[in-house]
Order: structure tokens, then C-alpha cells, then sequence
């Protein structure tokens, strides 16, 4: 096991690696940028170095900076989070090269799999269903021929990345040159690599995500399903487990399938495989996060296993102690993302308390949420033993919890959460008006 660990992240998930790592007796190392100097991810760590301005690719991005720090804490080891450099294998190789471990998958992993269209090809062969789509395409032109074979709508998404960047939805010919070129501008622009795929518009549908750990030692568990369906422009705004479209059956069906194709694409970590869900009641495979999902927090909630202490375990080597017999799905979880709405300075913060309700998140008086990271201020998650009794539970936490000097999104969050469709588990990737 590590003795210490870099975490080369900011907010709410810098602040949650390192009590994973305190409790597992595991020293840490922060990074931060000037923006962030009062930073509570900043403070808690046993040891803390800025490397460069608020920018991020003058701090968190900067891949030499945070290397040479590690080796100069003393760190064996860099978890990256989420975002950032989380899929970066260039990061992990040079991690590799410098004696230091990247929590995450090896490099040559990341670069068979970050490929969402040629990842997509290795999945086929697993007994999943994959959206039917293509590789990348060249040119405007190609992406229209492609476009009628497959038949509109089409969406057009970035072979790399994700977070919903990049990606447009093209209903007719006519939409497509323009389409293409903005795609191609915006994933340049988020992920250094301008290359994009097309596949069909599956739609109406439901986001379900299958959350896996994998060791090196020929071992896989996936812990059940989470719905994502709650989304704005592509980005997700609130997610529960088990999805309430998803019975028993289908549910093991699918994770059965999800464990073995896992195990034949050899993937070794935390990692999610995305589907779309279609009315029928038929899953889609569309890509895989090879990370940790932001969203993690709904799935530790219901099974009681800790993502991220796992995540370092199997980075040291460690195989995982359950089997999928020891998942047990029973139970709700719902976790709301609370969002800045604005920058601006903390003056107030109450945290909502009782059993099963936790707010993850880097928040303390006199925070000061700036322009350069994006607005998550953190997670607002709650357990029960029945969906029914979990949406009073999210009701009345987000009723309680205060932040005052910062606008957010809470009200908009109880409006959701009390929406007659939401509460009877009907609805789709159409609730927030996305079509």
C-alpha cells in the first residue's frame, strides 16, 4: 500500500480523496493553483504546494508541475479525480516513466479505450448492444453520407473526452456542415483532439450507467445501475440508484453482461458503462467513463462500498475481497448536484445532518467561488430504504441546507425532486426540455 498520495484536483473531490486516504492511514499531498491558496482541500492535506496560477492549464493541467511535485513530497502515487487529467494518457505514461503510480487505468488502456468509436468496435464483440454509429469521420461530407445511411436524427459526438462537451444533435442534411465544424471547435478546444464520430439519435430515452470495479487479477464486480436522465445540455443535473425503469431482472441481465465484457476488454479500475435505455426497454451501449464518475457518491450510498479507497487498492495491486454475489441492490439513493449560479463569497453554510444524508463538497465560510472551475459546489446525497421515503428525505435536506453569499441551484433542485414526473419514476432525457 502507498504511504502517501499527490491528488492532482481541486474542490469537492481533492477534499474527498484525501478523508478516503486519512482513513486508510495514507499521507496527502495537495495541489493548488493561486485561486485556490484558502482552499479546504488545500488545508487538509498533510502537506500542500502551489504550482502555478488560477488558470487551469497553468496549474491543474500542468502535468511536469504536479510530477515534479509528487517527487518532491515524496509521493509514490497521483490521484487525478475526476476531469482534469483523469484521462490523460499521456499524464499516466509520464507518471509511469517517473517511478510514480497513476490511480487510474495503465496508459495503454486509456488509449485503446478513450476512443469512443473504436471502443465502441470492442464492445460489439461483447454480447452488449452498441448504438449503431461509425468511426471517425474525416470531413463534412463523410459525416453526411454516413448521416444517410444511418438514417436522421444523428448525434455527433467527440472520439475523446466527455462531460457532454462537443456533442450536436443533426436532424437534417441541412444542419450538417455547420454541425460538424462546431463539433470539431469545441472538442479542439476541451480535449486537444478534434477528431468526431456519428451515431443514431436513440430517442425517447433514459441515461443508465453501470458502475464497475476491476482488478489486475482477473477480478469484476459492477454495483448496480444509476439513472441520468436528469440533464441540461448534455450535463447532469441529479441521479439516483437503482434506476426506477430498471426491474429485477433486466437489472441482473445487464450486469452480468457489463462484468463480462469488462473482463474482455481487460479494464482494471473504477470505470461506468453508459446506455441509453429506449422505451422498449432495451439497453444501447454509447461509451465508457474510464474515471470516477462524479456521481459516484449515490452508488457508496446504496452498497456501502467506498469507490475511491478501492480505486487506490487496486492501484497498489490489492485484489478486491466481494464477489458479486456479496452486491446487494436493496434500498434508494438520490444525489442532487448543488451549482454556483454565480461567483461570489460563502457567508453562510448549513449542512444538512440525520442518518444516510451526506453533502460532499469544499465549502467552508469566506469560500470564494471564482470564474476559472466549473460551478459545482457540491453533492447533496441521501439514503433510504424505499424510493418513496428517500424523496422526502431529499426534500427535507434540501429545505435545510443554507448557502448564503453564493446563488445557487437548491430551488430549482426541490422543484425537481417535488415534479409529480420525477416522483413517479416516469421520466426521460426530455424532463429539462432536451430534445
Amino acid at each position: 500500500m502507498f504511504s502517501k498520495i499527490l491528488i492532482a484536483n481541486r474542490g469537492e473531490i481533492a477534499v474527498r480523496i484525501i478523508r478516503a486516504c486519512k482513513e486508510m492511514g495514507v499521507a496527502t499531498v495537495a495541489v493548488y493553483s493561486e485561486a485556490d491558496k484558502n482552499a479546504l482541500h488545500v488545508a487538509l492535506a498533510d502537506q500542500s504546494y502551489c504550482i502555478g496560477g488560477p488558470e487551469a492549464s497553468e496549474s491543474y493541467l500542468n502535468e511536469n508541475q504536479i510530477i515534479s511535485t509528487a517527487i518532491l513530497a515524496g509521493a509514490q502515487a497521483i490521484h487525478p479525480g475526476y476531469g482534469f487529467l483523469s484521462e490523460n494518457a499521456h499524464f499516466a505514461r509520464a507518471c509511469r516513466k517517473n517511478g510514480l503510480v497513476f490511480i487510474g487505468p495503465d496508459p495503454e488502456s486509456m488509449e485503446r479505450l478513450s476512443d469512443k468509436a473504436i471502443l465502441k468496435e470492442l464492445i460489439r464483440g461483447t454480447g452488449l448492444s452498441v448504438i449503431p454509429g461509425t468511426k471517425a469521420v474525416a470531413s463534412a461530407e463523410e459525416a453526411r453520407r454516413a448521416a444517410e445511411i444511418i438514417g436522421y436524427p444523428v448525434m455527433l459526438k467527440p472520439c475523446a473526452g466527455g462531460g457532454g462537451r462537443g456533442i450536436r444533435l443533426i436532424r437534417s442534411e441541412d444542419e450538417v456542415n455547420d454541425a460538424y465544424y462546431q463539433a470539431i471547435g469545441e472538442a479542439v478546444s476541451s480535449f486537444g483532439d478534434g477528431s468526431v464520430y456519428l451515431e443514431k439519435y436513440i430517442f425517447p430515452a433514459r441515461h443508465v450507467e453501470l458502475q464497475i470495479l476491476a482488478d489486475e487479477h482477473g477480478n469484476a464486480v459492477c454495483l448496480g445501475d444509476r439513472d441520468c436522465s436528469l440533464q441540461r445540455r448534455n450535463q447532469k443535473l441529479l441521479e439516483e440508484t437503482p434506476s426506477p425503469a430498471v426491474d429485477d431482472e433486466q437489472r441482473a441481465q445487464i450486469m452480468e453482461l457489463a462484468v463480462e465484457a469488462v473482463k474482455q476488454i481487460r479494464y482494471v479500475g473504477a470505470g461506468t458503462l453508459e446506455f441509453l435505455l429506449d422505451r422498449e426497454g432495451n439497453f444501447w451501449f454509447m461509451e465508457m467513463n474510464i474515471r470516477l464518475q462524479v456521481e459516484h457518491c449515490v452508488t457508496e450510498m446504496l452498497t456501502g462500498i467506498d469507490l475511491v479507497k478501492w480505486q487506490i487498492r487496486i492501484a497498489a495491486g490489492i485484489p478486491l475481497d466481494f464477489s458479486q454475489k456479496d452486491i446487494k441492490i436493496k434500498g434508494s439513493a438520490i444525489e442532487c448536484r448543488i451549482n454556483a449560479g454565480s461567483c461570489g463569497t460563502l457567508k453562510m453554510l448549513h449542512v444538512p445532518g440525520g442518518p444516510s444524508v451526506r453533502f460532499d463538497t469544499y465549502l467552508v465560510v469566506g469560500t470564494v467561488v471564482s470564474p476559472y472551475y466549473d460551478s459545482l459546489l457540491g453533492k447533496l446525497i441521501v439514503y433510504a430504504k424505499t424510493r418513496e421515503e428517500t424523496l422526502r428525505k431529499m426534500r427535507a435536506s434540501l429545505c435545510e441546507l443554507v448557502i448564503d453569499g453564493i446563488p445557487t441551484n437548491i430551488e430549482e433542485q426541490l422543484r425537481i425532486v417535488e415534479d409529480e414526473r420525477f416522483t413517479s419514476g416516469n421520466y426521460d432525457l426530455t424532463f429539462m426540455g432536451n430534445r
